[in-house]
């Protein structure tokens, strides 16, 4: 369903009343959008074109002014904390292809089965949560702002009944206009400033995470045969049984991943990705600090790898809840209070496009499985590092998200505009940086990664798509944090099975013909059709962009 937002002449005083917006935005003739290009029709209508927004004041694009310094804020802290992870199985696959590529292969193929498993269930969680919590944060403290004398559980209560009623697509469509409520014993704002927010969003996404994550290690544990014969590691291969080990041993740190991810969603919601990036440094400085001495000084091999990120992800999770049990009232007040046929809802919308994007991830891991032990370690240190810095542009992504949730929620196209104006171009920017840094790095760099020169030979084929596709990964993930903040889940989920459906025959064929190369030039196909669709939806002015069309 298409979303649509309310666009007025006066910025109306916010008042605590939630009315939904009419299918179609009405913008008078002698208004626009600030900054977007405008076409009149003969009726008197505006036109506005959306890709403008890639070239809306881009001579500001590094300015630090109020919006530089929000995106600043956000971005930096999540950038650095999502590419810490990454960072840290970086040095995983360094440590564990000290012990052979057969071993680095095994656990190239296990990481890639638990990031299958995991992404079904955190990326739905961690982006409904940012956006959820981001709506309802804004809306309590917009009520609180303006009535200056209301209970802060009364205001949390009331940013998130107001929500319930709309779909996934409307939730952001919601524009505040005057709330009736009630006062009676109330505490004035410099003292509910130390207490603590009553976030309904925050109870419901603590308790599926954990849940989904308690489920995930059973289902990995149970299921690894299968799995591992299913991508291509049968009972006589060399791989199968370090694969095994970690992959077990592995699935035993799936609650705490997927509570740490929950939470960090909370708190990006909140605006605050430095106490993640705390967290997230702190457990995976313990994972470096433990892998050789689990690895090497006990000889547990790829066991001790496996054990040493399980330490470092219960570390993460401890740090975080002591963090949010501060900010946030965790305990709901009600079972009706955690709305979880709302979050359900939004979150399995997005369940099919993960399952898409991570099908896609996964099945190129498979194919070059089947290529050997030999394609599987190069394609697998490949991916690591395509993965790894391709993730920074999600910071920006973190921050778009979050600004935009907010913004539309106050009814703000205003700082709609200008915001994702300035994180697609600094996406752009990021992208080339990043091309060149990898194109220099990787050549003379891989041997960092594996002492076998037939695995690096291999590696420095894929140097090309490796760092030529950093521009368009940057652009495709940015534009997933702006729909996500747009509340643009439908189109989401239907455009990305859309793209899963041209790349999945395209890796098979490629990588029959090809092999490795052909599966990454099958992987620029998919990232190049993802940023595709994000282009055309704004573009087209079409979903929560009709504003920009009337």
């Amino acid at each position: 369903m298409d979303n649509t937002r309310a666009a007025q002449d006066e910025q109306l005083p916010f008042q605590g009343h939630v009315e939904e917006a009419d299918c179609t935005t009405v913008v008078p003739a002698n208004a626009a959008v600030e900054g977007a290009p405008v076409l009149m029709s003969e009726a008197g209508t505006v036109r506005c074109a959306g890709l403008h927004l890639f070239f809306k004041d881009i001579s500001s694009v590094f300015k630090l002014d109020e919006l530089g310094r929000e995106v600043a804020r956000i971005a930096i802290p999540a950038a650095l904390a999502l590419a810490a992870d990454p960072l840290a199985s970086l040095v995983d696959t360094a440590f564990i292809g000290r012990l052979g590529s057969v071993e680095l292969a095994a656990v190239g193929v296990s990481i890639a089965i638990f990031n299958q498993v995991s992404k079904v269930a955190i990326y739905p969680l961690v982006s409904v949560t940012t956006s959820f919590v981001a709506e309802e944060d804004t809306v309590c403290s917009n009520i609180l702002e303006e009535q200056g004398n209301v209970d802060l559980e009364k205001a949390s209560s009331i940013s998130s009944e107001l929500k319930e009623s709309a779909s996934c697509d409307e939730v952001s469509s919601c524009k505040i206009t005057g709330h009736n409520i009630p006062v009676g014993s109330c505490t004035n704002l410099s003292t509910m400033k130390h207490r603590r927010k009553s976030v309904p969003s925050v109870s419901t996404a603590l308790i599926v995470g954990a849940i989904f994550g308690i489920l995930q290690a059973i289902l990995l544990i149970i299921t690894s045969k299968i799995v591992l014969s299913i991508m291509g590691v049968k009972s006589g291969s060399p791989m199968r049984s370090p694969a095994m080990k970690y992959l077990t041993l592995r699935s035993l740190g799936a609650p705490a991943v997927l509570l740490s991810l929950a939470m960090q969603g909370a708190f990006r919601g909140l605006k605050d990705t430095t106490t993640p990036l705390y967290a997230t440094v702190a457990g995976d400085l313990t994972n470096i600090v433990l892998d050789p001495i689990m690895i090497f000084v006990f000889h547990m091999g790829i066991s001790g790898a496996a054990i040493a990120h399980v330490i470092s992800q219960y570390l993460i999770t401890l740090i975080l809840v002591c963090r949010l049990v501060k900010k946030v009232d965790v305990v709901p007040r009600s079972i009706k209070s955690l709305k979880f046929s709302r979050f359900l809802r939004c979150g399995f919308l997005l369940l099919a496009r993960v399952v898409a994007v991570t099908f896609c991830v996964t099945m190129a891991a498979s194919l070059a499985a089947h290529h050997g032990s030999t394609p599987m370690a190069a394609f697998q240190i490949s991916l690591q590092v395509w993965l790894s810095t391709s993730l920074l542009a999600d910071g920006l992504a973190v921050a778009g998200q979050a600004i935009l949730a907010s913004a539309f929620a106050k009814g703000d196209l205003q700082k709609v505009v200008a915001a994702t104006s300035r994180v697609l171009q600094l996406s752009i920017v990021l992208g080339l940086a990043l091309s060149v840094l990898l194109g220099v790095g990787l050549r003379f760099g891989g041997g960092v990664f594996s002492k076998d020169i037939n695995v690096i030979k291999i590696v420095n084929k894929g140097i090309p798509f490796v760092a030529g596709t950093q521009t368009i990964n940057s652009l495709a993930f940015v534009f997933d944090g702006v729909n996500f903040g747009a509340s643009d889940y439908t189109f989401s989920a239907y455009s990305m099975v859309a793209v899963a459906a041209v790349s999945i025959p395209s890796l098979i064929f490629l990588s029959n013909s090809h092999g490795f190369i052909g599966i990454w030039i099958a992987l620029t196909i998919y990232m190049s059709l993802r940023t595709f669709a994000g282009i055309w939806r704004m573009g087209s002015a079409t979903g929560p962009w009709t504003f920009l069309g009337k």
